[in-house]
């Protein structure tokens, strides 16, 4: 089974080395956020000044991976997108435009974001439930639209612990944004609390973009690496290669200490999966 890592496991390392540390390590794909040391603006949950990325320095930087044979199909944008502020909302959605522009000059298909959350304050709130879900649906909307211009898509992450937090609440948000545009980054991690393997894959196989690596207790506020929390591996990538065969499925929360061994188990979860 072909593996991919993202970058931003390997902080300290600039794009060269990545690079050829994943050509190396046989990892395949790469999800690209610009986090390396001769790149640092990925800025979780907001946004960085992109003024001095030109174009020419980001195929630059996309090239590097190409050159060493790891494929780029997605740039990770992962800024908040229900921010309060209006004003901050705004230059989030222009930060993110730039980052589409990026991305389609590259020839990238995908670009990809979690909901977004208040910091210090992340959750579910039944005070601003509804209000928070339709400024996502509106940012979306108006994303979609980018998406069609530059001609890729936009992939969201939902995630149990934020506003589109099961596999069906992801493929409702889909439909009421009413756009072949917007896509999914299944992360089993992030729904397995609140749905199961085979509903993922139920309610979001038509719409997966790509798939993140990372495993979950389903008690836990945060991610482990796959095999150390409640997800049923053999049984998830027998559905994988059922459904979504082909799909970039790239590990996260993963280190340079141990990513080899993660993919190791991925292979071992695969190779159980194809015996039963």
């Amino acid at each position: 089974m072909d593996v991919g890592v993202v970058s931003r496991s390997f902080p300290d390392l600039s794009n060269a080395q990545v690079a050829q540390l994943l050509a190396e390590t046989g990892f395949r794909w790469t999800e690209l956020c610009f986090s390396q040391t001769d790149s640092k603006y990925w800025v979780y949950n907001g946004r960085s000044d992109l003024s001095d990325m030109s174009d020419a320095r980001s195929r630059s930087i996309v090239e590097t991976y190409r050159t060493a044979g790891v494929e780029v199909p997605v740039l990770g944008v992962f800024t908040n997108l229900i921010d309060p502020d209006d004003g901050e909302l705004e230059a989030n959605l222009a930060y993110f435009e730039r980052m589409m522009q990026i991305a389609a000059f590259n020839g990238i298909p995908t670009v990809a974001t979690e909901c977004g959350f208040r910091p210090g304050d992340r959750g579910v709130d039944a005070d601003r439930y509804e209000s928070d879900f339709s400024r996502l649906t509106m940012s979306f909307g108006r994303l979609a639209e980018l998406a069609e211009k530059y001609g890729l898509d936009v992939a969201l992450e939902g995630c149990v612990i934020d506003v589109v937090p099961s596999a069906k609440r992801a493929r409702d948000f889909i439909a009421q944004v009413g756009s072949s545009r917007v896509k999914v980054l299944l992360d089993p991690a992030n729904y397995i609390a609140n749905s199961s393997e085979d509903d993922m894959f139920r309610y979001l196989a038509p719409h997966i973009a790509y798939l993140h690596g990372k495993d979950r207790k389903v008690n836990d506020a945060k991610g482990r690496i796959v095999g150390d929390g409640d997800i049923d591996w053999p049984l998830f990538l027998s559905l994988y290669h059922r459904h979504a065969e082909g799909k970039p499925f790239i590990l996260e929360y993963v280190t340079r200490e141990n990513f080899e061994m993660v993919r190791d188990r991925v292979v071992a979860f695969d190779a159980q999966a194809a015996r039963e």
